[in-house]
């Protein structure tokens, strides 16, 4: 196993790869030379220098590009969190194979690959409320089997999830490591009535109390208080760092699992990029706290990697810009100097 302890994953963190500054310099300086007013294409702009700093190449391509859902299921689904029953997890993962679900259908239109990771949908992890989530072993399992996922030529990875319940997990992990309680960062989720979200509010605010000893520790946390799929996602996360590769973060829940990396090292996320900001309560301000701006903004919260899979389509378009678009010299056309 890649990581032998949580203190592994803190050394990790400490020494991780810096982007490329010369090749998002060079791609910053086509962008100025392009036929168009410096600027003018906003954040696809933005895009393009982000993927040739993290890819480290002037002109970046989406070749290869993948998206990763993983699922997992939660033992606090016992306590009525969710509109949906657990065994809608292992049924989604079988929809997404047969390719029935809108990720599949967003991921071919993006031309991505599409990897579904399920990770012990018949062991969910114990019920926060009364015990640690998972042990120390369990949550190691789950990174290295995230880390081990992606592959190292990849150009672009997006992450997403599947797992009945884990909008309450995850509003549990921005509780125990952002404060404000259920209140701030539990939403409906799935769509739970009133007498759900009470109870969602109700097993958090539960949860924090029993673990009061260990909150604001991002890795007594992740273990304690996560998933199986969210500790997927994070190992993913460190892996595309450790490669050069840059990534769409899904919504509310695919953003909670790398928060615990982003308070062990607040540039931990430099390569990642919001995919979207999603419906559920919370999102928005947990993107806010972790100083990242969403590329669209849908009303959407379905999970599964769909927002960040249609943020691949920005992508491409900004790169298609970045390298067709002929420069002023290139084009005979006056630029600003005349």
């Amino acid at each position: 196993m890649l990581f032998d302890s949580l203190d592994d994953i803190r050394a990790f963190c400490r020494d991780l790869p810096a982007g490329d500054a010369r090749a998002a310099a060079s791609a910053a300086n086509r962008q100025q030379n392009l036929t168009k007013p410096p600027g003018s294409l906003g954040r696809l702009e933005e895009l393009a220098i982000w993927l040739a700093q993290w890819q480290g190449r002037e002109s970046p391509r989406l070749d290869r590009v993948t998206v990763t859902v993983f699922a997992g299921n939660h033992g606090v689904a016992a306590r009525g969190v969710s509109a949906y029953p657990p065994a809608v997890t292992e049924q989604m993962v079988a929809n997404f194979t047969a390719g029935g679900a809108a990720i599949n259908q967003i991921a071919g239109l993006a031309g991505a690959d599409l990897h579904v990771v399920p990770i012990e949908l018949a062991r969910p992890t114990h019920d926060f409320t009364v015990a640690a989530a998972m042990d120390t072993d369990e949550f190691l399992t789950a990174v290295d089997i995230g880390y081990r996922t992606v592959p190292e030529d990849c150009d672009l990875l997006a992450v997403g999830e599947m797992g009945i319940a884990n909008t309450t997990t995850a509003a549990m992990l921005c509780a125990a490591l952002l404060g404000g309680g259920a209140v701030r960062w539990a939403g409906r989720g799935t769509g739970v009535d009133d007498e759900g979200l009470a109870r969602k509010r109700t097993a958090i605010d539960a949860a924090l109390a029993f673990h009061r000893g260990i909150l604001g520790n991002p890795l007594a946390v992740a273990p304690a208080l996560g998933g199986r799929e969210l500790a997927g996602i994070a190992g993913a996360v460190l892996a595309a760092r450790r490669h050069h590769i840059p990534v769409l973060l899904d919504g509310f829940v695919a953003t909670s699992a790398v928060l615990p990396l982003a308070r062990l090292d607040p540039g931990a996320l430099n390569h990642c990029r919001a995919g979207h900001v999603s419906a559920e309560a919370g999102h928005r301000e947990l993107l806010r706290e972790l100083g990242l701006k969403a590329l669209l903004d849908l009303d959407m919260r379905l999970g599964e990697a769909s927002g960040a899979g249609l943020a691949i389509l920005l992508a491409r378009a900004a790169l298609v810009c970045h390298a067709g678009m002929a420069t002023f010299a290139e084009a005979g056309v006056s630029g600003t100097d005349g």
